[in-house]
């Protein structure tokens, strides 16, 4: 399951500027030490990669036509420049370039934005930031809730991160807008049983903390829990009887 879902994850986006991204595998010789090292810097200065899109929408409405086609095509010009960073492997760098084109690309640009939010996502992936390239993906789509490719990579992030049924949600979305996606299919035959397993074990250890609690409850009165018998009917409910 682990190769299947790290084929996934490195689905690149959809501007052809960065389908080479696709070449690059898991198994390159990625330095991990120098990885670490810059996923670390990201953190003490993540506030550098953070677009306010409220903020530039009040801004660019004093923007001209003129204006904004130019402010478009220069953060196309830093997208690729993006695009060559992470080619590079110097994923930070591509993350802020990234940046620097989502405060310059005009909220207008949806796709544009979209493209550029999941590019910075797939930087992220690979400095192992799953909870912030979730929050990338996300962004991308809002400006493009039909991005399979995003969809996807979220959906693999969701479920590397044990949130099988968010995953789930973002398969059967792609699996909406592409119905024989292989991978997505897959998914809905994985996930259910991932679900099902959490769910019992978030049971198993809810129902633990009640017992603690009501060992301290009962303590006082010479009692325990080990007096009472607990039984589920067949509708999944539970019945307390006391043990003489």
């Amino acid at each position: 399951m682990e190769k299947e879902i790290k084929k996934i994850e490195l689905i690149a986006s959809d501007d052809e500027q960065f389908e080479d991204a696709r070449a690059i595998s898991d198994e390159s010789s990625i330095d991990s030490k120098k990885e670490a090292e810059d996923a670390d810097k990201f953190h003490e200065c993540e506030s550098n990669v953070i677009v306010d899109d409220e903020s530039q929408k009040d801004y660019e409405k004093n923007q001209t036509d003129e204006e904004r086609e130019q402010a478009r095509l220069e953060a196309l010009e830093l997208k690729n420049k993006g695009n060559e960073e992470f080619r590079k492997q110097n994923f930070k760098k591509s993350i802020e370039i990234y940046t620097d084109a989502l405060r310059k690309c005009p909220v207008i640009c949806q796709d544009e934005r979209s493209i550029v939010y999941g590019n910075r996502a797939l930087s992220k992936v690979k400095l192992d930031l799953k909870t912030e390239a979730i929050d990338d993906c996300a962004k991308a789509l809002e400006y493009n809730p039909k991005y399979v490719k995003v969809l996807l990579r979220r959906a693999v992030l969701y479920e590397e991160i044990s949130m099988f049924d968010e995953s789930l949600d973002d398969f059967k979305k792609v699996l909406e807008i592409d119905p024989g996606n292989i991978d997505a299919r897959s998914a809905q035959l994985r996930l259910p049983t991932l679900i099902n397993e959490k769910n019992e074990k978030m049971k198993e250890e809810m129902l633990e903390k009640l017992k603690d609690l009501g060992n301290m409850v009962l303590r006082p009165f010479g009692l325990s829990t080990n007096n009472f018998e607990m039984k589920q009917d067949p509708t999944g409910s539970y019945s307390i009887n006391f043990k003489k």
